[in-house]
């Protein structure tokens, strides 16, 4: 085992200093898949890394090596790894695979239960309205999706910021934003350090929906208004499904752009010319991943020849 085995389980440090240039410098959809795929492939090549850690380290225990007649002598000649981070390493990678299994039960659950939600819901033009005076308004994911809007919503936004709101929630249908969610939150519960990835693509897939409603539009100013006006209105919605999740978010208390939450974010982001593809951005990550994949094939590699070099003793 070489010290490549290592190397994906540092890079996902790095997660907090990319995630948010990436959300507030590229493209929304662009940032998004970029985002998504890091979380995605720096939680599976440092979950790897760990089981390639552990296998190694139990190779030297006699009881299970002679289970796999294997000879634990030649593990402990061949194997620089010490015992003691093997045994870190498996204790971290049964933390990693339990957090990934409960949180991929729990989204299947919830996205099975909007599944059906969705399905018994009347819609006219897939939109259902909810007599509710509190302003309300999200995507529903199902065969096929519905976006669900209260009257107190309807009553708050003039009939212009209507055709703006539907255009919003029907892109986060359109697009799937549910599954890019889930996915970097697949990748992040099995690393922790890969949160800020997963929280940047539930901003990013909101800047998506808000772009393809500017693009529907033809007015980046109004759009703006309306995210503004539906983000003020809004009250938290502990009730909704996972759709809700991709709604518009409830504006932050914190003062400043720099350091704004998604709605005031997303306001001076549509205020602004449309965002370019970054290709230096898009590289950097692309060299990330590149790294990330390479070490943990190199680190699969080396457990293979361990494997062979104490099977063959």
């Amino acid at each position: 085992m070489h010290i490549a085995v290592y190397l994906p389980l540092l890079l996902p440090l790095l997660a907090p200093l990319f995630a948010r240039p990436l959300a507030e410098r590229c493209e929304p959809r662009l940032a998004t898949w970029l985002l998504t795929a890091t979380s995605l492939v720096l939680g599976a090549a440092s979950t790897l890394s760990l089981g390639a850690l552990a296998v190694a380290g139990l190779l030297r225990l006699p009881f299970l090596a002679g289970l796999g007649h294997w000879s634990a002598g030649t593990a402990q000649r061949d194997d620089p790894i010490e015992l003691s981070v093997s045994l870190a390493a498996g204790l971290l990678l049964g933390g990693a695979v339990v957090m990934a299994v409960r949180m991929l039960w729990r989204r299947a659950r919830t996205l099975a239960a909007a599944a059906v939600e969705a399905a018994c819901m009347p819609a006219r033009d897939g939109v259902v309205v909810i007599e509710d005076d509190a302003p309300d308004a999200f995507a529903l994911p199902g065969l096929p999706g519905r976006v669900v809007v209260s009257t107190g919503m309807l009553d708050t936004l003039d009939r212009t910021e209507h055709g703006i709101l539907l255009a919003h929630e029907r892109a986060h249908l359109a697009g799937h934003h549910y599954a890019f969610v889930a996915l970097a939150q697949l990748g992040a519960a099995a690393n922790p350090f890969l949160r800020p990835l997963a929280r940047s693509v539930t901003y990013t897939v909101e800047r998506w929906a808000d772009e393809r409603a500017a693009a529907a539009t033809g007015d980046r100013g109004r759009v703006a208004r309306a995210v503004g006006k539906a983000a003020l209105a809004s009250r938290p919605a502990a009730r909704r499904p996972l759709g809700a999740a991709l709604g518009i978010l409830g504006l932050a208390r914190r003062t400043g752009i720099a350091a704004a939450g998604p709605v005031p974010r997303r306001v001076a982001a549509l205020l602004a010319p449309p965002l370019g593809r970054h290709p230096l951005l898009a590289a950097a990550t692309a060299a990330v991943l590149t790294a990330a994949t390479l070490s943990s094939a190199e680190a699969a590699h080396d457990l293979h020849r361990l494997l062979e070099a104490v099977g063959a003793s």
